[in-house]
């Protein structure tokens, strides 16, 4: 679903995405003017907003682990997935997927289709493709070299309507600011000038909200002791900048806490805890079944710790023990559970 009203705020919020590598962390530096992120660190296992200019254009810029990050559980990607819709709510002005010109792998290519999956089938309009080059080659020359490059790198830039940039790795390049920000601009102006929605962004924007009006009230006796302290201090002019100057401020520090904490992330982890305790208690069970009822009891218990405290990370352990004891094809622990406890009763 496109947002189409105009009028939108001065700012632009950049939805940031990465396949894999540290793209993204290189291209969100880039954007932002300054080394947001050490050149050490490869990929990150939460979800960052970070503001600042590109151009002289105010920019929310938004990260989230990578599409195919490895090191983190189901539960926690999902999780983080919310989170970053949260924190670019009402919705992006831009998707900004980025890859390593030189490093075109055969995930890379999919990207398209699971970001469709994890944003919205609509998503691509908005989409455009960053690729982080290494060296001073002129812009020109760098985008005719794209076009002339191997055909899966035209391939996937065509899934994004054929839309792309090239960046400088190195930050301190504002060479290409100026360029990048023309097409950003330009492509938010054809699709009407507003922002991305979908369903699940609608339903980011309103538990943020939710979260807003809860902290308000907790925090409402706090204010009015402040508003209090303040028309002891302050007269006219000055207590009303003061005033507006405090409801700013606490505005804004509940906002952000809004966007990182609220109910649908909360629901987000306990179902990822929930989930993760059932695999763990079952794989016990069944691992425990071979030494009698009491294994299936004890190591029932043991699994289920475990896995809920992975949040659902037991899924890959099973997969494992699925290899060492049986051919996957023979053999699926989570297949032999639902059919045994699940199954529709005979008629």
């Amino acid at each position: 679903m496109d947002n189409r009203k105009k009028g939108s705020s001065m700012e632009l919020r950049l939805m940031v995405v990465g396949s894999s590598g540290h793209s993204q962390l290189l291209l969100t530096n880039a954007i932002l003017g300054r080394e947001e992120f050490s050149k050490d660190v490869i990929s990150i296992s939460g979800s960052t907003k970070n503001v600042g200019e590109l151009a002289g254009r105010p920019m929310a810029v938004i990260n989230g682990p990578n599409i195919y990050e490895k090191d983190i559980s189901q539960a926690k990607r999902k999780m983080e997935l919310r989170r970053s819709k949260c924190l670019c709510i009402p919705g992006p002005h831009a998707f900004l997927v980025a890859f390593d010109m030189e490093k075109i792998s055969p995930n890379d290519m999919r990207t398209p289709k699971l970001m469709m999956r994890r944003f919205g089938r609509h998503c691509l309009r908005h989409s455009m493709v960053l690729l982080a080059f290494e060296g001073n080659t002129e812009g020109a020359a760098l985008e005719d070299r794209v076009k002339k490059t191997d055909w899966h790198l035209r391939e996937l830039i065509e899934k994004f309507g054929g839309r792309f940039h090239v960046f400088s790795k190195n930050w301190r390049d504002r060479s290409r600011d100026r360029d990048l920000l023309l097409k950003i601009e330009r492509m938010v102006a054809s699709l009407g000038g507003g922002h991305f929605s979908s369903r699940t962004f609608q339903k980011a924007e309103d538990s943020v909200k939710k979260e807003e009006k809860r902290l308000r009230k907790q925090r409402a006796e706090e204010n009015e002791k402040a508003w209090t302290d303040m028309e002891k201090q302050y007269m006219s002019d000055e207590l009303y900048r003061q005033k507006d100057a405090y409801t700013t401020n606490v505005g804004a520090e509940i906002r952000a806490k809004a966007e990182m904490d609220n109910g649908w992330l909360r629901t987000s982890l306990a179902r990822g805890l929930g989930s993760g305790f059932v695999v763990g208690a079952v794989m016990g069970a069944l691992v425990g079944s071979i030494e009698g009822p009491g294994g299936m009891v004890l190591y029932g218990i043991i699994g289920g710790a475990v896995g809920g405290s992975a949040g659902g990370t037991a899924q890959v352990a099973i997969k494992h023990m699925e290899d060492r004891v049986a051919p996957p094809a023979r053999l699926n622990f989570n297949s032999i559970f639902i059919n045994r406890f699940f199954a529709a009763p005979r008629p």
